[in-house]
């Protein structure tokens, strides 16, 4: 289901307002582990995406794209691509989060 959130178009699947919150607050003291430079999005970066998505849950990504609506196509694309929801986004960074179901590190 798609959802207009602060004008960012946000991929909610399953998440509550108050997981959304609690998992803000989780993502506040994490630096960016991926960052999506000039060549955009490449089989790499989703694999590296995919690779931290699964060991942390939740992951901060950096977008080097300077257009806004480049931007929010990067990040509709990287949660298509990897299943994983939208916590927030803040200029050019985004937190995204994804269950490991057989290893969960974050209670929500």
């Amino acid at each position: 289901m798609l959802a207009q959130n602060n004008n960012y178009m946000t991929l909610f699947m399953s998440l509550l307002k108050s997981q959304i919150k609690y998992l803000r607050s989780l993502a506040h003291n994490i630096k960016p582990i991926v960052t999506i430079g000039q060549n955009g999005i490449t089989d790499n970066v989703i694999a590296e995406l995919e690779g931290a998505l699964n060991f942390h849950e939740l992951v901060k990504i950096k977008l080097a794209n300077d257009e806004r609506n480049d931007r929010k196509e990067m990040i509709r694309l990287l949660c298509e691509k990897t299943s994983a929801e939208v916590v927030q986004t803040i200029g050019k960074t985004a937190t995204f989060f994804r269950r490991n179901n057989k290893n969960p590190k974050i209670a929500i």
